[in-house]
């Protein structure tokens, strides 16, 4: 079995500060939380959270929060993100996949790596189809 990095978490949902999830699986976990942005994906409404969907050369951006755990809680919190969001890794049921990109921080810029669930790709063909896009890429402002 390969382990995973331990690369901080991209949020742009239930996750971020204020929503529903965010305590019941962020509190006492985490180190850090900053303002973050993802390039070259948009950002559908689901229902009742959102999916991030990846477009090659696209000019969307996603805003969220880039989590860092804190080293003795990320096995625990990186199973409880998996089990959250459904995910399972090869399982063609997932409706996200956790995959490793880059993301800017909100405060400079500077390009972090992070995990970030973004629809599997079954989902992702429906939703750009017949997907209801957030225009600002903002799950608090849509």
């Amino acid at each position: 079995m390969t382990l995973s990095p331990r690369l901080p978490f991209f949020v742009y949902g239930t996750l971020r500060p204020g929503e529903p999830n965010h305590d019941a699986f962020l509190r006492g976990r985490v180190r850090a939380e900053e303002p973050a942005r993802m390039e070259g994906a948009v950002l559908y409404d689901g229902p009742g959270y959102p999916y991030v969907v990846e477009e090659v050369g696209g000019g969307g951006v996603v805003f969220g929060d880039l989590v860092v755990a804190r080293p003795e809680e990320y096995p625990a919190l990186l199973t409880a993100l998996d089990l959250l969001e459904e995910y399972a890794p090869g399982d063609p049921r997932n409706l996200y996949e956790r995959v490793d990109r880059e993301v800017l921080r909100g405060a400079d810029g500077t390009s972090v790596r992070a995990w970030v669930y973004v629809a599997a790709p079954a989902v992702a063909a429906r939703l750009r189809v017949r997907g209801a896009a957030i225009e600002s890429g903002d799950w608090g402002r849509r």
